[in-house]
């Protein structure tokens, strides 16, 4: 999968610099471009897990031909404004890393089930490695899914009776109805 390009507008040098934003609805427009340019970004490059500190030196957020970066409290408050909209959740108390939903948990859940269904694996057991890490996921989307992701998913999963988790973590396993 390849990165979508980054969006025209961030190609230029003030849009690195939240401070500089002349109002609220100027910057809340950034965000939302931002939000949807990290997003893309991490689905690219199949991030599940951003680490703030690290991502500030990526593309992601540092435009080397511009030579401009995102300041470091810029990129938490959008990733505060991704937490508030479903997309960013924080893991720990720290604030250091980020675990992105590039889909929501129910799309995951979906495409899950979607893949026991087409596989014919319905009344089948299945340990979370080997959905997230087998050979037969291979080619889908959520092959390397973060594990934390995955068990969230699932849930959705399960609410709808459509599977049942048991074990616990490494050898955690789901049944799917």
């Amino acid at each position: 999968m390849s990165t979508k390009p980054k969006p025209p507008n961030l190609e230029y040098p003030e849009l690195y610099e939240q401070d500089t934003q002349p109002n609220d609805t100027t910057w809340a427009h950034q965000r939302s471009i931002w939000a949807a340019w990290v997003l893309s970004y991490c689905r690219a490059h199949r991030i599940w897990k951003l680490q703030l500190s690290d991502a500030l030196e990526t593309e992601l957020f540092y435009n080397r031909n511009l030579n401009r970066r995102f300041k470091q409290r810029d990129a938490a408050e959008l990733l505060e404004y991704m937490v508030a909209e479903g997309d960013v959740e924080w893991e720990g108390v720290g604030k250091a890393t980020a675990i992105v939903y590039w889909k929501k948990l129910e799309e995951w859940a979906n495409v899950i089930y979607e893949w026991i269904d087409n596989t014919g694996q319905k009344g089948s057991v299945l340990t979370l490695y080997e959905i997230s890490e087998g050979d037969l996921t291979r080619n889908q989307e959520f092959h390397t899914i973060d594990p934390y992701i995955l068990r969230k998913a699932l849930d959705f999963l399960v609410k709808r009776g459509l599977a049942q988790v048991f074990g616990a973590n490494e050898e955690m396993g789901v049944k799917f109805f």
